[in-house]
């Protein structure tokens, strides 16, 4: 590919920056090559031309495609250079806040400067057992890969953490530990994974301080190598140190401090076993304060300091030991307070004896004060002649002090250190260990001296180290993959070392200098000028002569030779050191005696922690000319770094580069030039630089073609050889073969190269998307233009239409105005005509008239007088009847109103009740009823008025017509004469008209004032009823708001009472798990302490004492029935078993008995409670009342009984006891004579007394009761005797005579006796009855069962047609036919069963009968001899089985062996489910049956021991598990079951309760089954966690079960050769639903109960759940559009085989609601504020942490996709502020459901039970 391929036009650049170091621009025109510049648009959209230089011709660095930025590992990206990995870097830790970033074998961490939830116990347990690149980049996951390594390998490994100061090196090395001691637990009660824990803070407190960069900052260099034994566990850990910076102790910078145990000491003064210490305040001592601020934001030391001796505690380090380290260090506060006094000479000074700070530091450290005031200010000096003692000047006596105070604190550092080996170490033998490397990063000040080039000279060593080991990695990937392997040129930093350790080097020439009497720092600087003034690596600054510069492998640092000599001499003065030693404190006068050996402890100490390991140096090391020199720091520190580079080369390492964003310890702040530093300083560049000299990028075959085969030509597609495919296609698409190399697994590619084929198939993709843009535009054109021409038709068609209908229009308006026309001219003439008409009418009407008014008026005149009298005369009528009428109205409306106001007030008072108001009410509805019914009756009758009213009229009208008419004729054709006549007539007619009209007109004024009436009347009540409505409806609104809360109330208790049982049970079920695992945990130990004391003289317990606290620890039915006789029993062992047995059993029988007197109390209580509450019901009808007086004289009866019967069974019980007593006291005393033990005899005769309490305490009880119940028949007498007794006042016969006590005792007794008889018959017989009706119902039920059947099968018989009908009808005859045949079977089967009976019996009738008769032919002839002697044969009745088996106490053993050890659930196939339980429950009921409770005992503690040993056995068996959990429950449920309790036995058939327990109550042992139940349980969730743990990722997340639908993203993480492993490990979805599939037949075929089948899918779809989730959480590479839609499809498939399974009830899709609304945030859009108001709406299940997280982990699988911003995630957060989640990031995966185990009855009777031959149970006999 050529360069003007490459940066063409929109190619995106980096180009230098002063500021951001790298910046991204975009080239606006391509590239020419020799052109000299490059136009360039940058991002804020600037234009700039960078210049090219043509000699080198040296482009800017390519920017890799947006798809590939945000990777976890940097050895992925396509262009491997400084800027890419920087902007990597940045994006991944600003924008998904991650800081943890791979770079081929390195880890890159950068301190965030804040506390993440990415470090806890769950996180640790997500990480383990991964692969490293499966998951995200994590500490967790390079001490994950350390672990398997070594455990696969067998070989060391090391974890390497460097860093500059502040980085966060401690606090990943501590995380490492953590993780270690996490997965790597010891396996014995050691705990010594805390140990290594707890160094830490002691480590911190001694050894960290804070500087100007990091307020925790490690002084000191330290590697801990933590040993494990052959199962890797944590047996022991060993620590190496190295150059601790004394100089801190005397002198700190600005704004640093010294070391935090010196301040965590004084904040802890004030306490009382610190007050000899003398200290104050931090701020008073001059080596605490030259920093200034003493004290940390957000630290406490105080709080500190009490962590710190805790873990001193923990350690094993003495209270004493401690108190002396604290005066040692309190000593050297008070040594830096001594005030040093200066002589007037200046050449001399001294120390005043009185100082108060010298006082103190003499006496604590135990020294004599006269001496160490003398030494502090004079130095002796030996010559070969004689010794001096010369004074010394101020300056030197500060130096001393300083010097001695540095070596006091060093000495002190070395003790800890050694102590703390000590207690970390183990006798044990180690198999293999783990280093952790702490150690200082490459460091460059201002002013550097010789702390900072030991520094860097270790770096130097360590990078040339990481160099060697990744080159070494390269070249073993190559040769795996079998391609030709050239040689890499990387930098090797030989030189630069050899300038440093070769001879006369800088340290040999620093060291001879230090030999010289009289040497200077200057003079040394000189020699170095001198002799490496030639070399490459050493440089001399220009303007200094006491600095040299050495050009170390990231960068020059100039170092300032003055105070080399001073630190590497570290001189103390022999006289000082010698005082210490004479310290009256032994550990004071410990730490300054001289070893042989001048090494120190931190260069030593771990030498014998790896004796297995054969350590030997690549090279060997340098010899020192001098034995002197090993004296100095310098070389100490050379020879530790030997060592250490030596254990190094002799594991494998693994690399942690920690990284610190900015110098301001700002959270998640980058700082660009910061970052490149440390970069360059680290040697992740040169990791980069060495993979891009390769072939960085690497893809499998099957990745490669997944993501390319769009570049593939459809006629290759038909090949199966996908490596054929990729060669070709590779081939094809890039010419020069250099760029690509074919590798056994893989495929090989240069740099760039896969940004090629990136930007070939984003070409391919863009050229798709056009073509289909193209034709999907295309098709929208032509749509649109079709159904423009529709519409333009439409419009034509609708214009046309239009304009014919307004033609048409007009036509019709012409037409119709002439029509108009022509009708106006007719009307306007018609109408003059009869206008001319209708006036002569007019005149001639008018004439007529006159004539007849005239006549007319003459007729009037003469009647109108009698009218007139007619009127007045009615009138004055009516006015006086008015008058009468009204008053009588007035004088009964007043007092109606009286009245009415009368009966108002009283049904005001009668209102103010609700029952009346709805009494009320009713009527008022009535009346409404009968009032609306009498208005529609009055208008039926109004109406039938008006009728006959109306029909009177016209008929009136029609006479009055035709009387005119004839008048008119008569007028006409007669004289006047008759006209008079007429008239009078008329005028008789008009009166009669006036009068029917008055009367009407009443009529309807009457019915009006009714109707009115009636109306007001309605209305007033309906309003009365709309009230009392409106009261009842807030009467019953009061009432149901209180029904409402109290409903609330009580289901708010309900609830919460259901939460605390649950949380009850989780806990007690949590105790159980533990106490299962720490019984496991016992036994492992008392394995492990078998086969460590193998002696000879071992004793075992005698098999017959076993008991069952020893496997279960819960009490047993021994303990239950004894009490506390434990100890008892383990006394009168000595005695003699046997016979302690027995009195034993004897006891236990009373005890059993005091029980039986207990309940007998208990029901006489309730029959008392029942007796009075019949007697408080007063029945209607003397016979009844007779007939209770009888049943309740006979209660009496029964009760008397009763209480005769307690007390004779009291008496025995005495009678017992006192026999009891002596038996006791006889074998005591015969004891007492042979073994002299007379404690068992008190201990039992206590427990004896206490029985005997007992016993008087029950039957005080039965005496309370008896008076109870004699105090209720007195007062039911005493109500009797109000009324008329007839026995009371009945005089018997003979009852004056006077009657013998004891015939009166006989009488009533037999009277008893009698009323027994009949009692027990009358019961008998009333049961009969019962059962009688019983059937009878059972029968007519199933009559009407069978009869709805029928009449059923008719109706559908009759909507059938005729054909189906005759089918339906010979259907159903043969299915009555079939039912028939069955019952006639089982008729003749039984008729056949009891004819064998018959036989049977008569056979053994006549056996009898034969014996019989020769039995009486014997009796004949030998009568006569023995007259008295009589020979009976008993012959055994034959019986049914009675659901019982017996066996042998002999036989328990092998009962046990082959009905649970050695039982095999495959062999049971095809019996009935849970036969053992069964068998063992009949054999619990012999045992019951005869009253053995030895038997009991010893079968129930040997049965659930058995099954804890085959649990234990099988422990990775799931149906093995799976059976005895069935087991266990229906064994648990059988003793429920048949225990006789009613709760239990509502659903037992009679046949089924004559199965119960009689004797024993095993309610203890129930509780041990429901405990061993619980157990057995939890090892079956773990048995199948197991199996489907290591399918779930692949199945869930990585399996495609849609083909097709996710492309492979473009990472080629390139995975560490060991951690893969061979094989494949992939899983598809199928083969986890197989797997529970097989899981759900291998618990229903056992016989589980269903509600436990629920329960066990519950959990594990919250474990599948939650492991899916997790991986989520912690996988950048699956959190994308297509794993939510492959995420989505698998749990559809999932809830499918719920409902398939009918396990949808179970809960088990609710348990998978946070991962469906993971999948659901992975597809849902997020760009706008909506969107985010979306996502926190739906995922209500997931945390507000886990959102952030899926939402910074959403990787776009092409460039089509664009990434979730920043500003988006914010607004996420914004609106979850209000939730309250919990902190933690992962689900808990190890949460286990509270089991609960509802009781199930078995519809079996264990009379229908048969055992099958195979199973070796023939010694069990049939009851």
């Amino acid at each position: 590919m050529s360069v003007g391929e490459l940066y063409s036009q929109y190619t995106r650049v980096w180009i230098p920056d002063p500021y951001e170091v790298w910046r991204s621009a975009e080239l606006t025109k391509d590239y020419k090559e020799g052109e000299k510049s490059l136009q360039l648009r940058l991002e804020d959209g600037t234009i700039r031309e960078y210049p090219i230089d043509v000699q080198s011709n040296q482009l800017p660095f390519l920017r890799n495609p947006d798809i590939l930025v945000g990777e976890n590992d940097l050895t992925a990206l396509s262009y491997l250079h400084e800027p890419a990995v920087l902007h990597n870097l940045k994006v991944r830790f600003l924008e998904s806040n991650h800081i943890y970033t791979y770079c081929g074998i390195v880890l890159v961490a950068i301190n965030p400067y804040e506390q993440l939830p990415i470090y806890g116990q769950d996180v640790i347990y997500a990480y383990s057992g991964q692969n490293m690149g499966d998951m995200d980049p994590h500490i967790f996951a390079v001490a994950e890969e350390a672990y398997k390594q070594m455990a696969r390998d067998e070989k060391n490994q090391s974890i390497i953490v460097s860093g500059e100061s502040g980085a966060g090196k401690t606090v990943s090395a501590k995380y490492a530990m953590r993780y270690f001691a996490t997965v790597g637990g010891s396996a014995s009660d050691t705990n010594i994974e805390e140990k290594v824990l707890a160094s830490s803070p002691i480590m911190e407190a001694i050894g960290n301080a804070k500087t100007t960069r990091n307020d925790n900052s490690s002084r000191f260099g330290k590697y801990i190598q933590i040993g494990f034994d052959k199962r890797y566990h944590i047996i022991g850990a060993n620590m190496r140190t190295y150059l601790l910076e004394k100089s801190r102790v005397v002198f700190q910078a600005d704004g640093e401090r010294n070391y935090h145990i010196f301040y965590q000491l004084c904040a802890a003064a004030s306490l009382p076993e610190f007050k000899e210490l003398a200290l104050t305040c931090a701020e008073d001592f001059f080596y605490t304060s030259q920093g200034g601020d003493t004290h940390i934001e957000g630290i406490d030391d105080a709080e500190d300091f009490e962590k710190t001796r805790q873990a001193f505690t923990l350690l094993g380090v003495r209270e004493s030991h401690q108190i002396s380290i604290f005066k040692i260090i309190a000593s050297i506060l008070h040594l830096g307070n001594v005030e040093i006094q200066a002589e007037r000479d200046g050449d001399s000074c001294s120390v005043s004896p009185q100082d108060a700070h010298l006082n103190d530091f003499c006496r604590l450290l135990g020294v004599e004060h006269s001496q160490m005031v003398h030494w502090l200010c004079h130095r002796k000096l030996v010559t070969t002649s004689e010794t001096y003692v010369k004074t010394m000047s101020p300056q030197q006596v500060a130096n001393a002090r300083s010097a001695l105070a540095k070596h006091i604190y060093a000495q002190l550092f070395g003790w800890i250190v050694e102590h703390v080996n000590k207690a970390l170490c183990t006798a044990l033998k180690q198999h293999a260990f783990i280093g952790v490397l702490d150690i200082y990063g490459f460091e460059t000040f201002e002013v550097n001296s010789f702390e900072q080039f030991c520094i860097n000279y270790a770096n130097e060593k360590l990078q040339q180290q990481f160099n060697s080991h990744v080159f070494k990695l390269e070249q073993e990937e190559y040769m795996k993959e079998q391609i030709p392997w050239t040689l890499i040129d990387f930098y090797d930093n030989q030189p630069c070392i050899d300038l440093i350790e070769a001879k006369l080097g800088i340290l040999d020439l620093l060291d001879e200098e230090c030999k010289v009497p009289k040497g200077t720092d200057q003079n040394w600087a000189q020699k170095l000028y001198d002799r490496h003034s030639g070399s490459q690596h050493f440089q001399k600054p220009r303007m200094s002569n006491t600095a040299f510069i050495v050009v170390h492998f990231a960068d020059k640092v100039e170092y300032l030779s003055d105070g080399f000599l001073e630190k590497n001499r570290d001189t103390v003065y022999e006289e000082q050191i010698n005082i210490l030693k004479a310290s009256k404190f032994p550990l004071v006068a410990d730490l300054f005696h001289d070893d042989k050996d001048s090494i120190p402890a931190a260069a030593t100490s771990g030498k014998g922690s790896s004796s297995k390991i054969n350590i030997r140096s690549a090279r060997p090391p340098l010899k020192a000319s001098n034995k002197e020199h090993k004296k100095t720091v310098g070389h100490q520190f050379r020879t530790s770094l030997h060592l250490l580079m030596e254990t190094l080369n002799a594991t494998t390492p693994h690399y942690v580069r920690c990284i610190k964003p900015n110098d301001e310890k700002l959270p998640f702040h980058f700082d660009p030039k910061r970052a490149v530093q440390q970069l360059r300083a680290c040697g992740v560049l040169e990791t980069i630089r060495i993979s891009a000299a390769g072939y960085p990028s690497r893809w499998a075959y099957h990745d490669f073609f997944n993501r390319y085969r769009v570049l593939v030509k459809k006629r290759e597609l038909g090949n199966t050889d996908k490596k054929a495919i990729c060669r070709s296609v590779l081939e094809n698409l890039i010419k020069d073969p250099d760029k690509f190399q074919f590798g056994r697994t893989k495929i090989f590619f240069r740099a760039g190269q896969v940004a090629y084929l990136e930007k070939l198939r984003a070409d391919k993709f863009r050229a798709a998307t056009i073509m289909i843009q193209k034709t999907v535009r295309g098709w929208l054109q032509k749509v649109k233009y079709r159904r423009l021409k529709a519409a333009t038709l439409t419009l034509q068609r609708f214009c046309r239409g239009h304009l014919a209908r307004r033609l048409a229009e007009q036509l019709r308006r012409t037409r119709a105005a002439i029509v108009f026309q022509k009708q106006y001219r007719m009307r306007r003439t018609r109408l003059a005509y009869q206008r001319a008409r209708r006036a002569a009418v007019i005149i001639q009407a008018f004439t007529r008239g006159m004539l007849v008014r005239r006549s007319y008026r003459q007729v009037l005149m003469e009647h109108k007088a009698t009218v007139l009298q007619k009127h007045v005369r009615g009138w004055m009528a009516r006015r006086r009847f008015r008058r009468l009428r009204g008053a009588a109205i007035v004088i009964q409306c007043a007092f109606r109103m009286l009245k009415a106001k009368q009966e108002l007030k009283a049904l005001k008072i009668e209102a103010r009740s609700a029952e009346h108001l709805k009494r009320l009410n009713v009527g008022m509805e009535n009346k409404v009823v009968q009032l609306q019914r009498k208005i529609d009756d009055q208008n039926k009758e109004f109406r039938t008025l008006s009728e006959q009213l109306s029909a009177v009229t016209s008929t009136h009208t029609m006479e009055v017509e035709k009387l005119k008419k004839e008048l008119a004729r008569y007028q006409q054709g007669h004289s006047g004469d008759s006209s008079l006549r007429l008239q009078e007539e008329v005028e008789s007619l008009r009166a009669e008209l006036q009068r029917a009209h008055s009367e009407r007109k009443i009529l309807e004024d009457t019915h009006t004032k009714e109707k009115d009436e009636l109306k007001k009347q309605v209305a007033v009540l309906e309003q009365e009823n709309a009230l009392l409505k409106d009261e009842k409806e807030q009467l019953n609104n009061q009432i149901l708001c209180q029904v409402k809360d109290e409903f609330a109330q009580n289901s708010v208790k309900e609830n919460l009472m259901k939460r605390e049982l649950e949380e009850e049970r989780s806990r007690y079920q949590n105790l159980v798990k533990e106490y299962s695992r720490l019984e496991q945990r016992y036994d492992n130990l008392r394995d492990e302490m078998s086969i460590i004391k193998q002696t000879p003289g071992h004793r075992r317990n005698p098999s017959n004492q076993s008991s069952l606290e020893s496997d279960s620890n819960y009490p047993s039915i021994s303990t239950s029935e004894v009490g506390d006789t434990e100890d008892a029993l383990q006394q009168v062992e000595d005695i003699g078993l046997e016979k302690a047995a027995m009195d034993m059993t004897v006891f236990l029988k009373l005890q059993k008995r005091v029980r039986e007197l207990e309940q007998e109390r208990k029901k006489l209580q309730v029959q008392l409670e029942k007796r009075e509450q019949l007697d408080g019901r007063k029945v209607q009808g003397e016979q009844a009342k007779n007939d209770l007086d009888l049943d309740q004289d006979a209660d009496l009866a029964y009760n008397s009984l009763k209480r005769q019967e307690l007390e004779s069974e009291n008496k025995k019980l005495k009678n017992d006891l006192n026999e009891l007593r002596k038996a006791v006291v006889d074998q005591a005393t015969q004891n007492n004579s042979t073994h002299g033990s007379p404690d068992s005899y008190h201990l039992l005769l206590n427990q004896l007394k206490l029985a005997n309490e007992e016993l008087e305490v029950r039957k005080e009880e039965v005496l309370i009761l008896r008076t109870q119940i004699v105090s209720a028949d007195q007062r039911r007498l005493a109500g009797k005797s109000t009324e008329p007794n007839i026995n009371a006042r009945t005089s018997w016969p003979n009852s004056e005579k006077h009657v013998d006590q004891e015939d009166a005792i006989e009488a009533y007794h037999g009277v008893c006796q009698t009323n027994r008889l009949l009692e027990a018959q009358l019961q008998a017989q009333s049961r009969e009855h019962e059962e009688e009706v019983e059937g009878l119902k059972a029968q007519v039920e199933a009559l009407k069962e069978e009869l709805d059947k029928q009449q059923q099968t008719f109706c559908q018989t009759l909507l059938l047609s005729p054909e189906a009908q005759v089918e339906f009808g010979v259907q159903q005859e043969i299915s009555r036919l079939t039912n028939e045949n069955l019952d006639l079977k089982e008729l003749v089967e039984k008729l056949e069963k009891n004819e064998r009976k018959l036989k049977k019996q008569l056979k053994i009738y006549m056996k009898k009968v034969q014996d019989l008769e020769a039995a009486q032919a014997l009796a004949q002839s030998e009568r006569k001899r023995h007259e008295l002697n009589r020979q009976v044969t008993v012959q055994r009745k034959e019986k049914d089985f009675q659901g019982m088996l017996e066996y042998h106490k002999e036989d328990e053993a092998l009962l046990i062996r082959n009905l649970v050890t050695e039982l095999k659930p495959q062999t049971l196939a095809g019996t009935v489910p849970c036969l053992p339980a069964y068998v063992l429950y009949m054999c619990i009921r012999h045992a019951d049956y005869v009253n053995d409770d030895l038997k009991v005992h010893s079968l129930l503690t040997s049965t659930i021991n058995g099954i804890k040993k085959v649990l234990k056995k099988h422990n990775e068996d799931f149906e093995m598990t799976s059976f005895w959990l069935s087991n266990t429950c229906r064994l648990l449920h059988c003793l429920k079951q048949y225990s006789g309790d009613e709760g239990f036995m509502t659903q037992n058939t009679p046949k089924q309760n004559e199965h119960c327990l009689k004797n024993f109550d095993l309610t203890e042992y129930r509780q041990v089954l429901s405990d061993l139940s619980i157990q057995i349980y939890q090892q079956l969730i773990k048995i199948a966690e197991g199996v489907l743990q290591p399918m779930i990722v692949s199945a869930m997340l990585e399996n495609e079960s849609i083909q097709g639908l996710s492309g492979v993203k473009p990472t080629g993480y390139r995975k560490r050769s060991s951690s893969m492993v061979d094989g494949d490990n992939s899983y598809c979805l199928e083969a986890v639903i197989r797997q529970m599939t097989s899981f759900h037949t291998v618990m229903r075929e056992q016989g589980l109960d269903p509600e436990i089948i629920l329960q066990v899918f519950k959990q594990l779809f919250y474990m599948i759940n939650a492991v899916t989730l997790n991986n989520l959480l912690l996988r950048k590479d699956v959190c994308s559009w297509s794993t939510g839609m492959q995420l989505r499809y698998n749990i559809s498939q999932l809830e499918e085989w719920l409902r398939g399974r009918n396990l949808h009830q179970s809960g088990a899709v609710q348990t998978m609601e946070p991962l469906i609304q993971a999948a659901q945030l992975l597809q849902l859009k997020k760009k706008t504020p909506e969107d985010a108001e979306a996502i926190c709406s739906l995922c209500t299940s997931l945390s507000t942490q886990q959102i952030v997280k899926i939402l910074n982990l959403y990787t776009p699988l092409n460039e089509f996709e664009e990434r979730v911003t920043v500003a988006f995630i914010r607004t996420i957060q914004a609106q979850l502020q209000e939730r309250n989640d919990p902190q933690q990031l992962l689900l808990d995966s190890k949460h286990m459901f509270p089991v609960l185990f509802p009781f199930n009855p078995s519809s079996l009777t264990m009379d229908s039970i048969h055992i099958p031959a195979y199973l070796n149970l023939e010694f069990l006999s049939e009851v």
